[in-house]
């Protein structure tokens, strides 16, 4: 480890062993990067009492469609993946969320998307009333809220772009180059490859972007045989160079 990325390890893991944090906080990385690294001591440990982790298995439903919003959550890890369901049944996927984001919309009182895990998730999960009591207390945490809401658009209007205007390689690719860009940094080196499980299914996959099944598995040979990508036993992806892939994303070769 070089001295720049001790040090940034030093400070974003200051209050590991801080007696004031509750234990359950204190290694916990959505408190590091997540909502929760907005709240002081004390708060955590009011909302340390009303929290709990529920762990999903991959195509678990997290919420559906139309549920009374009852609590919220922070994703410890794994991929979750958003829906919206039409009148006749068609389901069009509508966003993907990370570790370390924050699950669910404040202030609504119901979920007008279904969430599904596309990968073993792990949730901490607080209740509604709290959060939203902290929230009105805390002008740090809705700071954070309305930072998360903020690059969820932008990220919208990113897709927007692709959906609208990219080739079928650029889309693959901006897919791919999404994934790899928001896996856990503790477990991808500064620079070096980025090894990943793809979290959707290619018939997922075509339906998030627009394309077929089939178009989707030739733009991934495709870039596989550029060498952008190294595909293993079919869903495992190793990106070599993720300057590459984010070229590719914008420039269909």
């Amino acid at each position: 480890m070089t001295k720049t990325m001790a040090q940034t390890s030093r400070v974003e893991r200051q209050d590991i062993h801080n007696s004031e944090v509750p234990a359950l906080c204190r290694a916990c990385e959505a408190r590091h990067r997540g909502v929760c690294g907005a709240l002081k001591p004390d708060q955590l440990v009011k909302l340390s009492k009303h929290t709990s982790k529920h762990a999903y298995g991959s195509d678990e439903e997290l919420t559906a469609t139309g549920d009374d919003v009852r609590r919220y959550s922070n994703i410890l890890s794994g991929v979750v993946k958003l829906t919206r369901l039409m009148a006749d049944g068609r389901q069009q996927i509508v966003g993907l969320q990370f570790a370390p984001d924050f699950l669910g919309r404040p202030f609504k009182s119901r979920s007008d998307v279904s969430a599904e895990a596309a990968t073993d998730v792990t949730l901490c999960s607080f209740p509604k009333s709290v959060i939203e009591d902290m929230i009105d207390g805390s002008p740090e945490l809705g700071h954070k809220l309305h930072e998360q809401a903020l690059k969820e658009l932008d990220e919208a209007r990113d897709w927007l772009l692709t959906l609208g205007r990219k080739s079928a390689t650029e889309k693959v690719a901006s897919f791919l180059y999404l994934i790899a860009s928001h896996i856990d940094p503790e477990h991808k080196a500064k620079d070096g490859p980025i090894c990943f499980e793809l979290p959707l299914k290619r018939a997922d996959i075509a339906d998030f972007l627009g394309l077929t099944i089939e178009t989707v598995s030739r733009q991934i040979t495709k870039l596989r045989k550029a060498g952008t990508i190294v595909v293993e036993h079919n869903r495992t992806i190793t990106v070599p160079d993720l300057r590459r892939l984010r070229d590719c994303c914008e420039v269909d070769r």
